[in-house]
């Protein structure tokens, strides 16, 4: 059985805590987001299940890193509701971000800094002692396979060693809900695949992830799936209800079908004003 070890108000854990898998991963309710008077997000709702791969999907532009955004506190929504495992970002922001990890599509990592310098110092900023902070490095480390780099700069290492060490980063307070924005952006093909398929391993230990991308080849028929276009949802589900709520056994396909009909049906509304 998966345990948690706390002292005081630090929280360590050893894995997803079991009372967690209750409730949603992610869920989120009715979210707008403006940048003046353009409409970023618009009554967003969707959920991420806990122990699942839920790929959200969208065009460059389509709200995906607004979001993202709102999920960790970098810009407050103007309406609806977030919560992380149950707990509300807004009124129990410790509670809710404490079980979330996050790897934005922009690069964050200090270039001067060792890979072990960056990981214990995130570590601190989220109260893990040193001694336990060494351990958990160890372990992401060896999980990422970046055990052999653990004392070079960061500035030595290749673009998806990098991005390992980002995700290494994210979840060295173990969370159990990663996002990653578009994490496969300037990776080679062979990059590119083996980070999906460390993520995806991820979901075994009990986690939820929310991935980001516009790639269609980065989901699965065995995902979880949200599209996201021009700040709307257009689709929510499995891979197969989004399929048959578009009509074609085709993602492509059913993805431009998608795009296309809230084109019309935004014209048609438009136009009814």
């Amino acid at each position: 059985m998966l345990k948690s070890l706390a002292r005081g108000t630090e929280m360590f854990l050893t894995g997803p805590e079991t009372g967690l898998m209750m409730q949603p991963a992610l869920r989120i309710n009715g979210v707008s987001h403006t940048f003046g008077t353009r409409t970023a997000l618009d009554r967003v709702s969707l959920t991420v299940p806990a122990g699942s791969f839920t790929a959200l999907l969208g065009l460059n532009g389509a709200g995906k890193t607004t979001l993202f955004s709102l999920v960790t506190r970098l810009y407050d929504s103007t309406s609806g509701q977030i919560e992380v495992f149950g707990f509300d970002v807004r009124r129990e922001a410790p509670a809710a971000l404490s079980r979330l990890g996050i790897v934005f599509q922009a690069r964050t990592l200090d270039l001067d800094l060792t890979v072990r310098q960056s990981l214990l110092y995130h570590a601190a900023l989220h109260g893990i002692g040193r001694r336990q902070a060494g351990v958990r490095a160890a372990e992401v480390l060896e999980k990422f396979t970046l055990v052999d780099r653990i004392d070079d700069k960061v500035r030595n290492l290749s673009g998806g060693q990098m991005r390992r060490l980002e995700i290494a980063r994210a979840l060295i307070h173990n969370p159990a809900l990663l996002l990653l924005d578009e994490p496969t952006v300037g990776l080679d093909v062979e990059a590119r695949q083996d980070l999906i398929g460390e993520v995806r391993r991820l979901v075994a230990e009990g986690r939820g992830i929310l991935w980001a991308t516009h790639l269609l080849d980065e989901i699965q028929m065995s995902d979880r799936l949200v599209v996201l276009h021009k700040g709307r949802v257009l689709s929510e589900g499995s891979v197969q209800e989004v399929l048959a709520q578009a009509g074609s056994p085709d993602l492509q396909v059913a993805f431009i079908s998608l795009v296309n009909a809230s084109g019309t049906k935004a014209a048609g509304q438009e136009a009814a004003e």
